[in-house]
């Protein structure tokens, strides 16, 4: 009724009359579950700009800031903005149903201010999140294809290939550029592999030590050849090798060879020959093995005239090798561990002390160095504290005055053995070099004696080769000699021709690179 008396007509037939704050958002806000999203929402979004003007302004990545920014807490802001929609509706449905019965419904009048500025203040946020959810978005998408990311994160489960990794010649080369390829489908697999190896890291299910990924590897033409151009000859290289003895004198030994890398393509180089011959340019090798590829029982051969030649061992048969995966012979099964490398201690110490790191004037180095990086222990720490004990209580026991003349050599051996104990060795996951064979050379691992063993023979008795020619020539041995030398004799040149007076003059000034001298 009005004050005249007259019943006032009712502009909402079937309802009763909304009071002006049942429509007012900032009024629907208030209850605790769009409180509690408000809270969430201007947490994570500080957070995540702090974290974000870090990042942009470090000189090195974090992982974790990575982490935080561009994964963890925008899930949170989401999670913030749900709960603020959830608690607006709640409140409207509510009070809606309280006053009138009804439940609430979308009414929106585009000839109504308020049903304007409401909708132009929403699509703009949705703009707003929509370019910050792009921004976040695409820096997580990089930053979960750094390397950081893949080896840092996962300190215990992945932390031996990170620690090889960045010790490796491969050093500056990211983890997905060799294990993930490009595109999408790519990536969705490596994604799904990962969220199971996520699952298997939170129930600590996982393997130790966790296996090289053999037949999941990316082909080695998308790979490595990417860098590394397979058709160049490379000729003869030099390869020096140290050795120290395990005695009292650490007596030296050097072995030169000439290795015979050769190459593949005879239209690239001197022919196909040395090693590279095996790429798969001008000859297809097959082979049949195990999981890892260490036993190869069967190995086919055709040559680029198509002569097929099959070898196998005395006790391969068809049955024996039919189930066997077959591959086509490419540079990972030479070169299988050209990053994550997992050195013997042996080679480790011969390094060291050919690089002085180790003294090798200190009595019985090598021997002692070795057996403090071979014993049994069940942690990094426990390692780290055995080793210094061992190496010390030695010389202070066998020999007390050098202890103490040469405190300084023998602590330097301390802290480098420790050193190849922690990149090369790592207890927790059951991780060194015997759990990891390196495929290049023979001398610790079987490597190219997997086929050239001498008990590959085909058919016509021809016989896989295992002569050491083959592959390099041997230029000379030396022992007792310290420091070593690289070379222990110089040739002298002898022109072709006798020139006189003009040895004196340069090459290049006869030499022209045409018809001449």
């Amino acid at each position: 009724m009005n004050d005249s008396g007259q019943e006032k007509p009712n502009t909402n037939p079937g309802r009763q009359p909304l009071l002006p704050e049942q429509f007012s958002y900032r009024s629907l806000l208030r209850n605790y579950i769009s409180l509690s999203g408000l809270v969430i929402v201007a947490l994570a979004l500080a957070n995540i700009i702090v974290l974000v003007l870090i990042d942009l302004t470090s000189s090195r990545s974090s992982p974790y800031i990575g982490l935080l920014a561009y994964m963890v807490l925008p899930v949170f802001l989401v999670l913030g903005l749900v709960l603020i929609s959830v608690g607006i509706w709640r409140e409207r449905h509510r009070r809606l149903t309280a006053t009138a019965g009804e439940p609430m419904r979308l009414h929106i009048d585009l000839t109504d201010p308020g049903h304007q500025s409401r909708l132009i203040f929403f699509g703009a946020t949705v703009v707003v999140f929509t370019l910050l959810s792009a921004f976040g978005s695409y820096h997580a998408y990089h930053f979960t294809e750094t390397t950081s990311f893949c080896g840092e994160l996962c300190h215990t489960v992945m932390h031996p290939e990170s620690v090889a990794h960045d010790h490796s010649p491969h050093a500056r080369v990211a983890c997905v550029d060799c294990h993930v390829g490009a595109g999408a489908s790519w990536y969705v697999k490596s994604k799904l592999s990962g969220a199971r190896q996520v699952v298997k890291t939170i129930l600590n299910t996982y393997p130790r030590p966790i296996e090289t990924p053999v037949a999941n590897l990316r082909p080695a033409s998308q790979t490595c050849e990417q860098c590394h151009w397979p058709r160049n000859f490379w000729g003869a290289q030099l390869k020096v090798f140290n050795h120290f003895a395990f005695n009292e004198e650490n007596t030296p030994r050097q072995v030169r060879l000439l290795i015979k890398t050769g190459g593949g393509d005879p239209k690239a180089g001197l022919g196909v020959a040395g090693i590279h011959w095996h790429m798969n340019i001008a000859n297809k090798i097959e082979y049949r093995s195990d999981e890892k590829r260490q036993d190869i029982p069967w190995v086919r051969m055709t040559a680029p005239d198509g002569t097929v030649t099959e070898y196998t061992t005395s006790e391969a048969t068809d049955e024996s090798t039919a189930g066997l995966e077959q591959r086509r012979m490419d540079c990972v099964d030479c070169h299988n561990r050209p990053t994550h490398r997992y050195n013997p201690p042996d080679l480790s110490v011969d390094q060291a002390m050919a690089a002085n790191r180790i003294s090798p004037t200190l009595p019985w180095a090598k021997k002692v160095a070795v057996e403090a990086l071979t014993a049994d222990y069940k942690s990094t720490d426990e390692a780290v504290a055995s080793i210094a004990q061992n190496i010390q209580q030695f010389y202070q026991e066998k020999y007390p005055k050098l202890a103490l003349s040469r405190a300084g050599d023998v602590q330097n051996m301390v802290e480098e053995t420790k050193r190849i104990f922690r990149e090369n060795i790592f207890p927790e996951m059951k991780v060194d070099w015997r759990t990891h064979p390196d495929n290049v050379g023979h001398h610790y691992y079987k490597g190219c004696f997997r086929c050239h063993d001498g008990e590959h023979k085909s058919a016509s008795g021809k016989t896989i080769t295992k002569s050491c020619t083959a592959c390099h020539t041997m230029l000379s041995q030396e022992t007792g000699v310290l420091p070593v030398a690289v070379v222990t004799a110089q040739a002298i040149f002898e022109h072709p021709i006798d020139i006189g007076e003009l040895t004196e003059v340069n090459c290049a000034d006869c030499h022209t690179g045409g018809v001449g001298p």
